[in-house]
């Protein structure tokens, strides 16, 4: 027996812990959030760094092509490339070699 019970009083239960930050919800709530927004810069600067470098480059191409030339047969990959490079090589702009 505790000495609580012995002397008369009565025990009291202790309060459930509250989560911090309010409602239990709130934190998961907020941690999808952050991560969504994360997720969105780091889409959007996938998509900066592949647009910069070229790297859609014959995406744009077809979807070009498809729009402007439905009947026409595309460049392959290889060709668009090497006329790419080679358009380049000839006009090169802002290059300095």
């Amino acid at each position: 027996m505790s000495v609580a019970q012995n002397s008369g009083d009565v025990l009291t239960t202790p309060a459930p812990e509250r989560s911090r930050g309010g409602s239990p919800g709130v934190f998961p709530e907020f941690c999808a959030r952050v991560v969504g927004a994360v997720a969105r810069v780091a889409r959007g600067i996938r998509w900066y760094v592949s647009t910069l470098m070229g790297d859609n480059a014959y995406a744009v191409y077809l979807a070009h092509q498809q729009r402007t030339h439905p009947g026409a047969a595309p460049l392959t990959e290889r060709q668009f490339w090497r006329q790419r490079m080679d358009d380049q090589d000839r006009n090169p702009g802002a290059r300095c070699c």
